[in-house]
């Protein structure tokens, strides 16, 4: 699997480019880039590598994530794929396909499973493969996503980080909305907030 990362936007969101390298599909995770020259150096590695964009994905549907949807959609005619709890919040342009946990997106060899993670949104969710996941804004290297804005849930972080994250092996290599990469195995021993979190909800 080809993963190549971006930071872009004002809020040093990463989007992703991931690619199966025998068949060229590929498909953009997160595009929140707010500028032509972002855009570019995408769509410039795209075809570099002589890549097929199969999709857009959205972890979630916070403007930081998404923000390059209709550039990235009007250069690859691919479908945007986002949770159906977080769909309404695109509208230009609007999902074409409505994600639900366990779904499994194929781009050529390469299967991402879609697991549901709310807490930071209601309809927010991690990628995961047989090696890495990319974490959206669930995980990221030494902390954790927000869970103050609309649509959050400190309960509901707490139950995705416990269940859906901590039970991943630590060989997983961790691909995080914002931030630096990790792994499972480096966030079990040294995220504080993976170590706290009982305390700080039932303490």
């Amino acid at each position: 699997m080809f993963v190549k990362m971006f930071t872009v936007g004002i809020l040093a969101s990463n989007c992703f480019l991931v690619a199966d390298t025998e068949t060229s599909e590929a498909a953009v995770i997160d595009p929140g880039f707010d500028s032509e020259s972002e855009a570019k150096a995408i769509i410039n590695e795209v075809e570099r590598n002589g890549l097929k964009v199969k999709y857009i994905i959205n972890t979630h549907g916070h403007p930081d994530h998404n923000s390059g949807n209709r550039r990235l959609k009007d250069y690859t005619h691919a479908p945007i794929l986002i949770h159906e709890h977080d769909a309404h919040m695109l509208s230009n342009p609007p999902a074409d396909r409505k994600l639900r946990d366990a779904d499994l997106i194929e781009i050529g060899s390469v299967k991402l499973r879609v697991v549901h993670s709310p807490g930071h949104s209601e309809g927010g969710i991690i990628l995961l493969s047989s090696d890495a996941v990319f974490s959206g804004d669930t995980l990221f290297a030494g902390s954790i996503g927000r869970y103050d804005l609309p649509g959050g849930s400190l309960s509901e972080l707490v139950s995705s980080l416990r269940n859906k994250i901590l039970t991943l092996p630590d060989y997983i290599k961790v691909y995080p909305g914002h931030g630096p990469v990790s792994t499972i195995g480096e966030e079990r021993r040294y995220n504080p907030f993976l170590q706290n979190f009982n305390w700080t909800i039932y303490g």
